[in-house]
């Protein structure tokens, strides 16, 4: 309850979704990432796209995971807005490497489509949030 009364109480844009939105966009995003992250994994285990083309994915994997507990454990913004820009750039480096590297992946880069534009958006809210509590 302290995280939820902490992010309540921090000034927000009028153009902030409520926070109940969250959780259901979330939820369809991580099927898509799930999916489509696990068919470049697939590829490049059996041989099909080169490891290097993966690190991106792993990278956007591990920052996208890490935004939570920076956000509402650590309680820092500042971080927290360093983290969701890599979690867009790194996702802009994967689909920009996969659609020249594997053109039979290329379902993947407009699967993500989602993604990229909550992830855009995300980060705009995010440096929003951020700029408005700095103390």
């Amino acid at each position: 309850m302290n995280t939820y009364n902490w992010y309540a109480e921090l000034i927000k844009p009028r153009w902030a979704p409520p926070s109940w939105l969250f959780g259901p966009v979330w939820t369809v995003l991580y099927a898509i990432i799930a999916v489509s992250f696990g068919a470049v994994f697939y590829n490049a285990y059996k041989g099909k796209l080169s490891w290097v083309v993966t690190l991106p994915f792993v990278l956007n994997l591990i920052f996208n995971f890490a935004f939570t507990p920076i956000e509402f454990g650590l309680k820092n913004n500042l971080l927290a807005s360093v983290d969701v820009l890599l979690v867009v750039g790194t996702l802009m480096w994967a689909l920009a490497g996969l659609w020249q590297a594997a053109p039979q992946l290329r379902w993947v880069v407009y699967a993500n489509i989602p993604y990229l534009l909550w992830g855009t958006f995300a980060t705009c809210l995010q440096l929003t949030v951020t700029y408005l509590n700095y103390k």
